[in-house]
């Protein structure tokens, strides 16, 4: 046995054989003990994992949605709030019409009443004329009785008269 550097016994080969028969068991026993239990772990943790990107994913989609119909409200709001501005203008233009035919109305109303109240004092200024005329038809008569007086004292009586009735009297 002198020779060799590395000799190949009987003893060697049955320990290296129990050995490696050692090994595989003690492979196939940690694979069952350790690396099964590893390897569900590791695809529990995977699918917790999927599941959360896959609700992330869902949660997202649903977010995207719910903007959408949130702008189509906004929308929807804007679309009715400037049709409600339009019915309120519309509505404030019919009321103004309708007050400025009011106004209209009773300033075509107070006119009528100030023409009627004019004609009225009119012939109330007519009648109290009348009136003075024939006072000073009166007094014509009774000077003219009182004074039996000829044509030239009759016409100076006459514009004596009208001296002093005036002369707007007769003008209007």
């Amino acid at each position: 046995m002198g020779n060799r550097i590395f000799g190949l016994d009987p003893q060697l080969l049955a320990d290296t054989a129990i050995t490696l028969l050692a090994m595989l068991v003690l492979f196939i026993l940690l694979s069952y003990l350790l690396f099964n239990p590893a390897r569900k772990l590791i695809q529990k943790r995977k699918d917790f994992i999927q599941s959360q990107l896959d609700d992330a994913a869902k949660a997202q989609a649903d977010a995207k949605e719910m903007k959408s119909q949130y702008d189509e409200r906004l929308s929807q709001v804007d679309a009715e709030a400037a049709e409600l501005l339009a019915e309120a203008r519309r509505k404030a233009l019919d009321r103004e019409k309708e007050i400025v035919d009011q106004a209209s109305e009773e300033a075509h109303q107070i006119k009528v009443r100030a023409e009627k109240e004019v004609e009225l004092e009119k012939s109330r200024v007519r009648d109290e004329m009348k009136q003075e005329m024939v006072q000073v038809a009166s007094a014509m008569a009774g000077r003219f009785v009182a004074a039996s007086m000829d044509e030239d004292k009759q016409a100076q009586l006459i514009d004596e008269t009208l001296k002093e009735m005036g002369d707007e009297t007769w003008q209007n």
